[in-house]
């Protein structure tokens, strides 16, 4: 208190200028008569200090939520059930009526209302807070319409929100007043349990939730309010209390409507006990007592304020003369009565705002340095809009911090969170619409499927799922019967002991052709889409976390461009990786391959291992000359060193030892089977590695019997010929080939090209060009918004940072 409240404090009982901690302060025995409060009222508030900080405090409150700052401003909060008599207590606060509880308008949002003592205001005026600033409207006159307007603004706001039933954007008013105290209230919603008709089934629950942010701060002083009807040990809401603070150290009790109570008083013992509210609240917890006029006909300001003093007075009359004994007054005539209540918080929050003012002023110093350094940041970035060589040197640090997240999510890094960024392999087939492998019928699993993956580790997984497609590809069960026989057919004109074995090579390479292309076309977009969610993520975490990323966020064309940029260049490598993959397609495909094929023993995946013995008494290609079992060898000998041409010395030595071997069998003709009188083999050196083994192959098969004269037989080799050579082919493409080929064709050029190609094609280009990428005219204005907003913010901080600074010299 001031030196004039100490000169009076004669006139009141010994300990009501308490000290000590904050909650001992707040439940004080500090026994007051409403003639003591009246008298010492005009000491304690009517004063040029006590003014001046409950205005500067009520203007930091304003401007906070105009701008939507937070400031630990000392705050009354009230809260409970929605007929608990809040909205009484608030009009009795007020000193006039605007009836709150016809139009329920408490129930949707809070509703601050700052109260100023202003003498010369004989009529109540009410002015709302604008939305979004914090000025404020032309006063509302009558004051009677001010909850149809706080109605009309509630239901606005929750309309924009698209129809939410409840909001914690509070609205604010401001009341001057000759009858009312400096004080302010934040009115929240009261507790319901069940929705009324036509609320949404949730709004108990959001009510909830919005007024427990209400009173969770620790600077707010809670009002909690309970009917005098309902024991304290039965409330509904008192866990409420108690989860946002604890040991009631903050709390106010207010038992409402205690003139419902009275009647059941008939002895002291009775209302002491009750008014002490032993064996409910902890020792430290001191409740009020309040009662209000429930007369809710039309009546004056000054009808309504009368009628409060006269609840007042009729409840100390009774329990002086009604109850026997009276009660104890020394102890609770201070914590009786509405008036007694409304000093006691206009106290307490004075209190507060002294305690409160020096860690104010160094929150707000804080303040106004950050949002001065946002403003110079602000205007440099627009100075900035129109220098193109700040804005080319911006560019290109962004764009390297881009290639640098793509560095590492391709080498691996652990630092975005897989959860939001990662894909499952189902998830990243429908994302690119891509939902099943052409050719395979089946379900293709790779490993690490249900795994979120991104980046390198999702390239390598797809990696492995195309190679697991491949495995599922099958050779045709059935080939046309008419399309053997034409090939065998023509074959057989013109080289009788080789028609079976051109026949299952076209039939082999033509299945190859046709079912492999497709799955090699399939793998390109699939790692292409993959590489594009790379550059997202890295572009996403560059935006968040680059030097550039201010200056450069209004302007969405060069983004756009940038994106576009890296797009192109995986389109050119995914265009240029299907070309390599055609060539090794074709090459693997060609007739020189078959000549390296026939020497490689047969190829089995998992899986096929019933059909390959099915087929075991089939002699496999090149294994009659080299004496090998079919079957013997599976697909890891296919990783022996080939030669790309096959030696002419050990072609003749084949073609030697397999004639002079057979112990002189000749073939009907008297020759040996399939050299005939002028039947010249052409060892020629560009002859012999394409004919060579195939004719040591076919020479071998004949001498071993198999027929190619009979229909049935013919068609039934053909095709075990033609399947072994498909799956040498599948294996030599899907195992070798393309995984090398894949990884070398994007990733190589990422690491090594990426930069510099799309850095030219975003600055290697005129002035002019370039700036039409940052002259939008949506760009310049955003810029210009951005810096008016921290022009105008840093002014309302530096104008209530100069008002705490005069403040704190009288404090």
């Amino acid at each position: 208190h001031h030196q004039s409240s100490r000169a009076t404090s004669t006139r009141m009982p010994p300990d009501t200028l308490v000290r000590g901690p904050p909650s001992a302060q707040l439940h004080s025995k500090s026994p007051m008569s409403l003639e003591v409060m009246k008298s010492s009222r005009q000491e304690l508030f009517d004063n040029p200090e006590s003014k001046l900080r409950y205005q500067v405090y009520s203007r930091l409150q304003s401007t906070s939520i105009a701008i939507g700052e937070s400031f630990p401003i000392p705050e009354i909060v009230a809260i409970g059930g929605q007929s608990d008599g809040k909205s009484s207590l608030l009009e009795a606060f007020l000193g006039f009526r605007f009836n709150v509880r016809e139009v329920e308008m408490g129930t949707r949002r809070p509703l601050i209302v700052q109260m100023y003592h202003d003498p010369t205001a004989q009529e109540p005026r009410c002015r709302l807070q604008d939305e979004d600033s914090d000025e404020y409207g032309p006063p509302i006159v009558p004051e009677t319409a001010v909850a149809e307007a706080i109605m009309k603004r509630t239901e606005e706001h929750l309309r924009k929100l698209g129809g939410a039933t409840v909001s914690a954007k509070p609205i604010v008013m401001k009341v001057e007043y000759a009858f009312c105290p400096n004080l302010t209230i934040i009115d929240t919603p009261g507790f319901i349990l069940k929705a009324k008709n036509g609320e949404a089934d949730r709004t108990p629950e959001d009510i909830l939730t919005m007024v427990k942010a209400q009173a969770q701060p620790a600077h707010r002083l809670i009002l909690f309010l309970q009917q005098s009807s309902v024991e304290w040990a039965s409330s509904l809401w008192l866990n409420v209390v108690q989860e946002v603070d604890p040991n009631f150290q903050r709390t106010v009790f207010v038992a409402s409507k205690f003139d419902n109570r009275l009647k059941e008083f008939a002895e002291r013992w009775e209302v002491d006990k009750y008014l002490a509210a032993t064996g409910y609240l902890p020792p430290n917890v001191r409740p009020f007592f309040v009662a209000l006029p429930k007369e809710r006909t039309a009546q004056s300001s000054a009808e309504w304020r009368k009628a409060i003093q006269e609840v007042d007075s009729s409840i100390f009359k009774h329990l002086r003369e009604q109850v026997k004994g009276g009660f104890d007054e020394e102890r609770f005539s201070s914590r009786v009565g509405f008036y007694n209540l409304k000093r006691f918080l206009e106290e307490e929050l004075a209190r507060r705002y002294r305690e409160a003012a020096p860690h104010t002023l160094a929150v707000l110093q804080d303040r106004v340095e950050a949002a001065s350094r946002e403003l110079v940041r602000a205007e440099s970035e627009l100075r900035s809009a129109e220098d193109v060589a700040a804005l080319r040197a911006s560019g290109m640090r962004y764009m390297s911090v881009v290639g640098s997240y793509v560095q590492q999510l391709l080498n691996g890094t652990t630092d975005p969170d897989p959860q939001q960024h990662g894909m499952t392999s189902d998830e990243e087939r429908a994302a690119c619409r891509m939902t099943q492998w052409p050719g395979v019928s089946t379900t293709v699993v790779p490993p690490n499927a249900g795994l979120k993956l991104f980046g390198g580790a999702a390239f390598e997984r797809c990696l492995n799922e195309f190679q697991e497609a491949a495995h599922a590809l099958r050779f045709p069960a059935a080939v046309a019967t008419d399309r053997v026989a034409n090939m065998l057919l023509a074959y057989k004109g013109r080289n009788s002991f080789m028609a079976s074995s051109r026949a299952a090579e076209d039939i082999a390479r033509a299945t190859a052709r046709d079912v492999l292309g497709p799955l090699l076309d399939t793998a390109c977009a699939r790692m292409g889409y993959v590489l594009r969610r790379v550059f997202e993520i890295a572009a996403e975490r560059a935006m968040a976390s680059g030097s550039s990323k201010d200056t450069l966020r209004p302007y969405v064309a060069f983004h756009a461009a940038l994106r576009s940029a890296h797009q192109s260049f995986l389109s050119k490598l995914e265009d240029q990786t299907r070309v390599q993959l055609k060539q090794h397609l074709d090459s693997a495909t060609s007739e020189f391959a078959m000549n390296l094929m026939a020497s490689l023993p047969d190829v089995e995946y998992p899986g096929e291992e019933d059909e390959a013995g099915a087929h075991e008494d089939d002699v496999h290609e090149g294994e009659a000359f080299n004496g090998h079992h079919p079957g013997g060898e599976r697909v890891q000998a296919i990783h022996r060193s080939i030669p790309e041409t096959p030696s002419p010395s050990t072609l003749q030595a084949a073609q030697h030892g397999l004639l002079a071997g057979e112990n002189g069998k000749r073939g009907a003709a008297g020759s040996y089977a399939g050299v005939g009188p002028g039947r010249l083999i052409d060892n020629s050196p560009s002859k012999r590695a394409q004919k060579s083994l195939r004719t040591v192959d076919a020479l071998s098969r004949s001498n071993l019997g198999v027929s190619s004269s009979g229909a049935g037989d013919g068609y039934e080799d053909v095709i075990r010929r033609a399947e072994r050579l498909f799956n040498k082919i599948r294996y030599s493409v899907a195992q070798q080939a393309a995984p090398t080929t894949l990884k070398a064709a994007f990733l190589e050029p990422i690491k090594e090209r990426m930069s510099l190609d799309v850095s030219l094609d975003l600055f290697a280009r005129s002035d002019t060009d370039f700036m039409t990428m940052f002259t939008a005219a949506s760009a310049l204005a955003q810029l210009q918004a951005r810096r008016d907003s921290m022009q105008k913010r840093t002014e309302q901080l530096i104008k209530l940072r100069n008002e705490f600074q005069e403040l704190s010299k009288i404090l």
